[in-house]
């Protein structure tokens, strides 16, 4: 029985994939904040609840000691994540240090943890949520861009040492993914500054057309394609998830990124700014 690591498995793509592996018979570690309040994961045989704050350096090392007592780990799934929304101006410090953390350093520190086990083990595959996010980018949303470009940036230069062990590395992009994650997993800027507000109104209406929930993947369609990636045995980084980002990948890759950007410039603020 093969075994898969998952952070952020609490809620959205997380707990999909927990529960998707699960029903594939693979064994899972499913870490999250507060591991007690979970009440559908902990009834299922097979899976294992620890708990994890990824930004914690000395938690991390504890669960990651934890887990490859306990088991055999195949995969891990680096997931955990929030997005930070508005102008950088608006942003504190604490939330911009807050989002790198969480979205960059802890998939690194996790990462770094988990190599000498996956080197002696002579195998092991690393798989990060990352988003269309990193390969494009939205309107005041520097943060969050920041992160997810950083990772695929880290993602395929890790590949290059990783692979020479028999470790893979890959990445998942989704779009917009039909999830809590707006309301529960997204921060706003601190203050408010008015000078935004009518740029802010133009990219929110055409957010709002873009994330109605007919526009969403539903996380299992995500959870499906975390598991592709780590079965199919292919030599291949980045799988872009669910039908909305895999047009906007298209889009991009025919238009050129200095095209895409222009074009993205125009769907949001028109011709008038």
């Amino acid at each position: 029985m093969k075994t898969i690591f998952i952070t952020g498995a609490s809620s959205g793509i997380g707990k999909a994939t927990a529960k998707f592996f699960h029903s594939k018979g693979w064994q899972v570690i499913a870490t999250m904040r507060s591991p007690e309040k979970e009440q559908e994961l902990s009834q299922l045989d097979n899976v294992t609840l620890l708990p994890l704050d990824v930004t914690d350096l000395t938690r991390i090392q504890t669960c990651v000691n934890e887990a490859t007592k306990r088991a055999k780990i195949d995969v891990v799934f680096n997931n955990a994540g929030h997005g930070l929304y508005g102008p950088l101006e608006t942003y504190s410090d604490e939330q911009i240090t807050g989002l790198i953390n969480t979205n960059l350093i802890a998939v690194i520190r996790i990462t770094q943890a988990f190599i000498p086990y996956f080197r002696e083990q002579g195998s092991g595959l690393f798989i990060a949520t990352s988003s269309m996010g990193g390969m494009t980018a939205f309107p005041f949303s520097a943060m969050y861009h920041a992160a997810k470009w950083g990772l695929e940036g880290f993602s395929e230069s890790m590949y290059f040492e990783l692979s020479k062990f028999n470790i893979g590395i890959k990445t998942i992009l989704p779009g917009g993914v039909k999830t809590d994650y707006v309301g529960r997993s997204m921060a706003y800027g601190a203050k408010k500054i008015d000078a935004y507000q009518p740029i802010l109104d133009k990219v929110e209406k055409v957010m709002g057309n873009l994330m109605l929930p007919e526009n969403l993947t539903p996380p299992e369609i995500i959870a499906a394609t975390v598991f592709e990636a780590a079965t199919d045995g292919k030599d291949q980084i980045r799988y872009v998830a669910g039908e909305d980002g895999k047009q906007l990948y298209a889009t991009r890759l025919s238009m050129g990124s200095e095209a895409f950007r222009q074009h993205f410039n125009e769907v949001f603020f028109g011709h008038n700014l």
